[in-house]
C-alpha cells in the first residue's frame, strides 16, 4: 500500500517539477495573480487536489523569488505527502519549513485558516516572519497564534483566526 501511495506522490512531484520552466518565465505580477486565479477556481467548485501541481509550482517559484531558495525534489515530495494527510519525517536541517510552504499555500487558498503547529513560540514567530513573506507576497494573510514572550499581552484572536495561515504552538491551542 505504501508503495502505491509513494508512486502516486512521485508522479505528482514529477508533474510539479515539469511546470517549473513555465512559472520561471512569469513576471512577479503574473505569478502573484495566480492566487486570485486559484481562488476563483475554488469558488467555481474545483477541488484543491486538482490545483495541487500548479499551486505548488507557483509557491516553489515564489519561494525562490522571495527567499532565494528553491525546494529540492524530496521537499516537494514531502509537501505532496503532507497535503494528503500523511506524516513526513524530516530531520533537523532537511527543510521542514520550506516543505510546509507548499501545502500551507494550497490549503490557504481556501481562506479557512490553516495551522502550522510547532513546538515553541520562537519557531512559530521565526517561520511566520521568514516564510510568511512568501504567503504575503502571493496575496495570502499569515499570522502567529502565540505571544512572542510570556509577558506580552494576549494576541488578537480575531486577526489570527481570520488569517489564511497561522503559525502557533500546541500549548497555545
Amino acid at each position: 500500500m505504501i508503495n502505491k501511495k509513494l508512486r502516486k506522490y512521485r508522479k505528482i512531484a514529477d508533474e510539479i517539477q515539469g511546470l517549473s520552466d513555465k512559472y520561471k518565465k512569469l513576471t512577479d505580477d503574473e505569478l502573484k495573480l495566480k492566487t486570485i486565479f486559484f481562488r476563483k477556481q475554488l469558488a467555481e467548485g474545483i477541488k484543491l487536489e486538482k490545483l495541487l501541481p500548479e499551486a505548488y509550482a507557483v509557491v516553489i517559484e515564489a519561494d525562490y523569488r522571495v527567499l532565494g531558495i528553491r525546494p529540492y525534489y524530496v521537499q516537494i515530495l514531502g509537501g505532496v505527502a503532507l497535503f494528503f494527510g500523511n506524516v513526513a519525517e524530516m530531520y533537523t536541517g532537511e527543510g521542514k519549513t520550506l516543505t510546509a510552504t507548499m501545502p500551507l499555500y494550497l490549503r490557504g487558498l481556501s481562506g479557512k485558516g490553516n495551522f502550522l503547529i510547532t513546538s515553541n513560540s520562537y519557531l512559530a514567530w521565526r517561520d511566520a516572519d521568514d516564510v510568511g513573506r512568501v504567503y504575503k507576497w502571493l496575496g495570502l494573510t499569515c499570522s502567529v497564534g502565540v505571544a512572542k514572550e510570556k509577558i506580552e499581552d494576549e494576541i488578537d484572536k480575531a486577526l489570527v483566526y481570520n488569517s489564511d495561515i497561522v503559525y502557533t504552538t500546541h500549548s497555545a491551542l
